[in-house]
């Protein structure tokens, strides 16, 4: 067992602790993976041979170093691979981390009798296509002629599923600059369904971001909107901007954008947390002009404000929708 995935379990409070808490993991390797909103793939081939211990008992040590410094609880997958070891996160549970044996027969074995909806990438229309034809689980799915899946769901994703179903994982753990990131994390006192204060913590949490970013003078790429819900599942979604930015409007535009496009009716929302990443120094980035002036003005404005802010606080100047 050489690739850890972990999922933590923040309380609402502290949806923006993952950045620290890959420092956790990285004191263990330096070669992890952030799979946002609250886990990361960590490779722990050289951490293995250092400590002198397993994959199962250093995730062990994680944890309750995790539980230790933040108060935060994690579960935990094992496997030979990135996929195996997000397949065994589904079963584990904390203080019990599932862990895929090596050996192929007993990898097919492990595999065979789960869902075929429980693989990475096998999105729910996939999903439901293979159920229609009795591919249900990955054992079925698995000896399923090659060809027939390919028909099914196209030729590269028919080769790919069938690889994996047999338990050939040849993913690997990407580093990423996550950990780099910046966040921004709104919770509710309770649960709450309405669209406009959905709406108003969002717009909070990307002037926040835009002011952080400005004052360390980078801009950000991508965007990240985690949605946690009431019965903590969560909905994560990512979008890359047309140009890198720090400029607060265009960051509450995207927000707002995929916030709309989850349709989410009558949502319990729990929290909400958006995430600036794949940040870089501003002198890097360019700004499409424009003939328009008011664009110009809102940015002369928040260069203004940004000072206001330095020297009087944050709240000293702010959208009039968040002054109530």
């Amino acid at each position: 067992m050489t690739i850890l995935c972990v999922r933590f379990q923040p309380p609402a409070t502290a949806e923006a602790a993952l950045p620290e808490l890959l420092g956790l993991l990285e004191e263990f390797t330096p070669v992890v993976e952030a799979l946002p909103p609250d886990g990361a793939l960590a490779d722990l081939r050289g951490a293995e041979r250092y400590f002198g211990r397993g994959a199962v008992e250093l995730a062990a040590v994680i944890r309750v170093r995790a539980l230790a410094r933040y108060g935060i609880d994690c579960v935990t997958g094992a496997g030979p691979g990135p996929m195996l070891a997000r397949v065994a996160l589904r079963a584990a549970r904390p203080g019990v981390t599932c862990s895929v044996p090596e050996e192929p027969d007993r990898i097919a074995e492990f595999l065979a009798g789960r869902p075929v909806g429980i693989l990475p990438g096998v999105g729910t229309a996939t999903a439901r296509t293979l159920c229609d034809y009795g591919l249900d689980t990955l054992g079925r799915v698995a000896a399923a002629p090659l060809s027939t899946l390919q028909r099914l769901i196209g030729a590269r994703a028919g080769r790919e599923l069938h690889e994996k179903a047999n338990g050939v994982d040849r993913g690997r753990v990407v580093p990423n600059a996550t950990s780099r990131s910046l966040a921004a994390e709104r919770p509710f006192e309770r649960d709450e369904l309405d669209p406009g204060r959905h709406r108003r913590a969002l717009l909070s949490a990307t002037e926040e971001l835009g002011t952080r970013l400005r004052a360390l003078d980078k801009v950000c790429r991508t965007l990240t909107l985690t949605v946690r819900y009431a019965d903590r599942s969560a909905t994560t979604r990512s979008r890359t901007l047309g140009e890198p930015t720090a400029h607060s409007v265009a960051l509450t535009r995207a927000v707002y954008g995929m916030y709309e496009a989850l349709g989410l009716q009558r949502a319990r929302v729990r929290s909400l947390t958006v995430r600036a990443e794949g940040l870089g120094p501003v002198e890097d980035s360019s700004h499409q002009l424009t003939f328009d002036p008011v664009d110009e003005k809102v940015r002369r404005i928040e260069q203004v404000a940004d000072r206001a802010r330095a020297k009087f606080g944050p709240r000293a100047v702010m959208p009039g929708s968040l002054a109530a």
